[in-house]
């Protein structure tokens, strides 16, 4: 099969189209006939190695790639199934978390995937795992978002935020979104009911207080923030993106946690949804959202699989509107 690989850590050019063994389904797992694959933050982190202190933690490997075939967000049709696995067939069109997603085909636990909305086309799909859940988990798990409440997301346009804002509105919460001056007009159709451009105004100097803040950015210190939430507001600090060789988001995580110790405000840091945790009850949440016409994902433009570094190179410039998704056919 075609599968996008990489030998080493470094940057996009290291990426390459090859032919390489089609994977088998070990009991419990799902071998996924890949048809989009959704580009993330996560992925150029993997490629580069970045941070460090990551490779010593063992999730992406110490001196050379833990996994040789790129990707993790995926959507397709099962081409096979495992021994044990129960209510997945042949046929079956899905999406979820499959590790080695740049590929023609990937296996993942079968778990980690949900039934395909039938309303969305493959690209569609493969743009929800990670982004979605993500802000999922980020307004309405830990941010706790309720009716009524002013919520505000920073990175408004981008892969999570695109998702996060549409979550807080089918929450009924008052939702600002923050972006550049040319996706104002595509944050105010996802349903924010005010729109600041970053570029014209500094919303942490603004006299509006929030309930709960997303920050998908990281372009404010928390005491910024923290200015501008209520006395007992939620600050919800997606580190998914962050810069830095050495610690990159993990670094962010420990400052917004340590400084939560001291305030009465709730700092909240969260890493991006991936296969961990309760991915399958986020994935059924997020497709019941689509469902209903309360959530549609957001695809900024598509690569063909050969053109994979290309599309990553386009997401770590922070460049991307919504999701950027490579297309498997």
């Amino acid at each position: 099969m075609k599968a996008i690989v990489q030998e080493r850590f470094g940057p996009p050019d290291i990426l390459r189209l090859t032919d390489t063994d089609r994977p088998e389904p070990g009991a419990g797992e799902v071998l996924v006939r890949v048809r989009a694959a959704a580009l993330n933050p996560y992925d150029w982190h993997m490629m580069r190695g970045d941070p460090y202190v990551a490779r010593l933690a063992g999730g992406m490997g110490l001196t050379r790639p833990k996994h040789r075939v790129a990707g993790l967000d995926a959507a397709g049709e099962v081409a096979a199934v495992g021994t044990g696995v129960q209510g997945l067939q042949p046929g079956d069109e899905v999406l979820g978390f499959c590790q080695g997603s740049f590929a023609e085909y990937a296996c993942t636990p079968a778990e980690l995937l949900v039934p395909k909305p039938t309303k969305l086309t493959f690209e569609q799909a493969a743009a929800v795992p990670v982004g979605a859940a993500t802000a999922l988990r980020g307004i309405r798990t830990v941010g706790r978002t309720r009716a009524g409440q002013r919520v505000l997301v920073n990175g408004a346009a981008g892969g999570v935020g695109s998702f996060a804002v549409q979550i807080g509105v089918s929450l009924g919460a008052e939702v600002t979104g923050v972006c550049g001056a040319r996706n104002v007009e595509l944050v105010r159709s996802l349903g924010a009911a005010h729109v600041i451009d970053y570029t014209k105004a500094d919303f942490t100097a603004g006299p509006v207080r929030y309930d709960v803040i997303l920050d998908n950015v990281g372009n404010h210190p928390p005491g910024r923030l923290r200015r501008v939430l209520t006395p007992t507001g939620t600050l919800v600090a997606n580190g998914g993106g962050s810069p830095g060789h050495v610690f990159g988001a993990v670094g962010s995580t420990l400052r917004v946690a340590a400084a939560n110790a001291f305030v009465r405000q709730r700092l909240r840091p969260i890493l991006p949804a991936v296969p961990a945790g309760p991915a399958h009850e986020d994935l059924l949440a997020v497709t019941v959202l689509i469902e209903s016409g309360e959530l549609t994902p957001v695809v900024d433009r598509t690569y063909p699989l050969a053109d994979t570094a290309e599309g990553v190179r386009h997401v770590e410039g922070g460049h991307a509107r919504g999701k950027a998704v490579v297309t498997v056919r």
